[in-house]
């Protein structure tokens, strides 16, 4: 083995999932319109097989499936929600649930993971949906666990507002606890036995009620589904807040840190490490991302050329639309000319700050409205590597060395496309440099993701473990 090599062997492998929506404007709103994109045939089930196909060739870990409620209806508002429709800002928006089993049907190890949101599904029919999934992928699905945002949403599900956003996570926290209680204790580990000259598919007295009665769910259970490979499926969750950081780190199995500067994930490493050691998490037990548009060619200059090709597609009225959406900041309020560097609200001058400390050549420059929306058109308020193999791979280790993740959620501004360059081009570098793996370790999301040779079920120090029934116990 020659010293690079010994070297490669050494380094931690990466996590990478292709992220995306059902909709036809993810985080590049406009470039529906591309020649080569084919996020407008999203309600066809062929777009969706044909990208499993391709992240799974890469080995990819899973495809990562974003989802909002409602439509994002604070620029040019209140509740407008024409300037999005033409570029398409996340609107029309499909359920992700549905294409998952047909992806299934064409892979062997490629994960799914389904945004859900604990503040408007039923806990009882959620869990008998991941259930369901969970057995016709044979262990492949893993849950966004989210409690919305969106004023939108609230209302399509028939409320007047939002609720308080601490207590949605209260509520998310119950909401946990009774699927876990539905998915690890109605049903024995030795429960199904399909005995047939007995004529016994499943054991009485090996299947039970949970009879769950807290301060915003009731549920008597058992599940009606058998137990599945992983039981509970895989967690995810994406939480910034106070509350929403105590809950990941209670709850999460792979965490999503947004974030633009390495500084800034940096310390929200740090801090998710340390809560979840206070809740009695191995704090390397849960896994870190954050998100990066990826374009690379064989080149630089091509890479270059390509990005500066998906520039002539953006729609800036849809990147508005996003921006109000995210941020509940309506920029048409505000000037042409007015620099946000200096002027505006605060989480827009820190988003600018962040850019100026991080994309070179832009210290000098005025950060007018267009400027910002320019910034966030491709790929949305994340980090960006655009060039070669080497030069994204020498990037994307940059960014991991100095902020201790373990890998990134792959946006794109055209789908499949550019995971098929991902594939092709940035895979075989990643794998030389020994930075990520040449094939799946097994066939379940969360072997997968932990590597840890421990199996499909939950983990002994995630919460839900105290829920399961083993076969030995009454």
């Amino acid at each position: 083995m020659t010293e690079h090599q010994e070297s490669a062997t050494k380094k931690k492998q990466w996590v990478l999932n292709g992220f995306t929506m059902s909709t036809p404007g993810h985080l590049a709103p406009g470039l529906w319109r591309h020649p080569r994109n084919r996020t407008a045939e999203y309600t066809s089930l062929k777009y969706w097989t044909d990208m499993a196909r391709i992240l799974e060739a890469g080995k990819i870990h899973s495809i990562f499936i974003a989802d909002v409620l409602g439509p994002y209806d604070v620029y040019k508002g209140p509740e407008n929600i024409d300037p999005g429709l033409p570029g398409v800002a996340q609107l029309p928006m499909a359920d992700p649930f549905l294409p998952i089993a047909a992806m299934a049907a064409v892979t062997t190890n490629l994960s799914f993971g389904i945004t859900a949101s604990t503040t408007y599904e039923n806990p009882f029919l959620l869990a008998r949906r991941f259930a369901t999934l969970d057995h016709l992928t044979n262990g492949r699905v893993a849950w966004n666990a989210v409690t919305s945002h969106l004023e939108s949403a609230a209302r399509n599900v028939g409320l007047e507002t939002q609720i308080a956003h601490d207590e949605r996570y209260r509520i998310a926290d119950e909401y946990l606890n009774l699927t876990y209680k539905l998915w690890e204790g109605s049903w024995r580990d030795d429960a199904v036995v399909k005995d047939r000259e007995k004529g016994q598919y499943a054991v009485p007295g090996r299947v039970r009620r949970i009879n769950h009665q807290g301060e915003y769910f009731r549920s008597a259970g058992p599940l009606t589904t058998e137990p599945s490979r992983q039981r509970t499926p895989f967690i995810f969750q994406a939480g910034t807040s106070t509350a929403g950081k105590n809950f990941a780190t209670k709850h999460a199995e792979c965490m999503f840190i947004p974030g633009l500067d390495t500084k800034g994930i940096r310390k929200s490493v740090d801090e998710i490490r340390s809560l979840a050691a206070a809740n009695g998490r191995d704090p390397n037990s849960i896994k870190l991302i954050t998100g990066i548009l990826v374009i690379v060619d064989e080149t630089d200059a091509k890479a270059h050329e390509k990005y500066e090709d998906y520039l002539q597609y953006v729609d800036l009225e849809g990147a508005a639309t996003l921006f109000g959406g995210w941020t509940g900041t309506d920029l048409s309020q505000f000037s042409d000319e007015e620099d946000f560097r200096f002027t505006g609200p605060a989480a827009i001058q820190s988003l600018v700050n962040s850019w100026t400390e991080t994309v070179p050549g832009t210290e000098g420059l005025k950060w007018t409205k267009k400027r910002v929306l320019e910034e966030i058109t491709l790929g949305g308020p994340h980090g960006r590597a655009i060039g070669s193999p080497k030069t994204v791979a020498d990037i994307l280790e940059k960014w991991v060395d100095e902020t201790g993740i373990d890998g990134f959620n792959l946006s794109y501004a055209i789908a499949p496309a550019d995971f098929e360059d991902i594939v092709k081009w940035l895979l075989p570098e990643l794998r030389a440099r020994g930075l990520f793996w040449d094939e799946y370790v097994a066939d379940t999301t969360r072997e997968n993701f932990l590597n840890d040779g421990l199996g499909p079920r939950l983990r002994d120090d995630h919460p839900g473990s105290k829920y399961k029934w083993a076969g030995d116990q009454k």
